[in-house]
């Protein structure tokens, strides 16, 4: 996406506002799979003693810290070389392969068989997942505008820093949908707007 370096630069890892909230294991264990499957089992365990987080497996149904993964993705920064944004955004993308592995379906019928409907429903799928995990502490999406070819997305979150991770997963649903998935700023959160929103444009591959 062209607009890429553009939210990079604006976009940081941050643990404020998001103190005393906790985040389920399976983030960080699909944090784990993503890394070790493009760089090997021996440097996410360096990720990890970096971080100075004493886990030794993750466990998906076990809610932890947002400072857990907060170090964890600083730590994935700092031995990879790369800004947290694009671990972040990477993660976003591979969350969605992730998840259907994981055991939980169709994720096109799960949420709806179009793009468009899919980020309409995302809510209503939380809070369906909400009944297997009951601290799940979710963002709220909403889309306005929609139309054939694009719409206007909404991300709310008492968290602070994790907007490129929605456009990972942006990224991620184009890629299962087979679109071709373009993303422009409108107002971002970390600039002072209420939440943020994007322009995003869909069409076939």
């Amino acid at each position: 996406m062209d607009d890429h370096a553009v939210i990079a630069g604006r976009s940081r890892v941050s643990d404020r506002g998001a103190r005393g909230q906790t985040m389920y294991g399976l983030v960080n264990r699909a944090l784990a799979e993503m890394v070790t499957a493009d760089h090997g089992a021996e440097v996410w365990q360096e990720i990890k003693d970096a971080s100075g987080i004493d886990v030794g497996e993750f466990h998906a149904m076990m809610p932890y810290p947002d400072e857990v993964t907060v170090g964890l993705i600083g730590a994935a920064s700092a031995r990879l070389q790369i800004p947290p944004s694009v671990v972040l955004r990477a993660l976003g993308a591979y969350w969605i392969r992730y998840t259907a592995k994981e055991g939980y379906g169709d994720l096109r019928q799960l949420a709806g068989g179009s793009f468009p409907a899919f980020l309409q429903n995302l809510d209503a799928m939380h809070a369906r997942v909400g009944l297997s995990f009951p601290e799940l502490q979710p963002p709220s999406f909403r889309c306005t505008d929609v139309t054939e070819a694009s719409l206007t997305f909404h991300y709310y979150s008492a968290r602070s820093g994790l907007t490129d991770m929605v456009l990972g997963l942006l990224d991620g649903l184009g890629q299962l949908f087979s679109l071709d998935v373009s993303i422009t700023p409108l107002t971002l959160k970390d600039a002072g707007a209420d939440h943020d929103t994007f322009h995003v444009t869909y069409a076939p591959l």
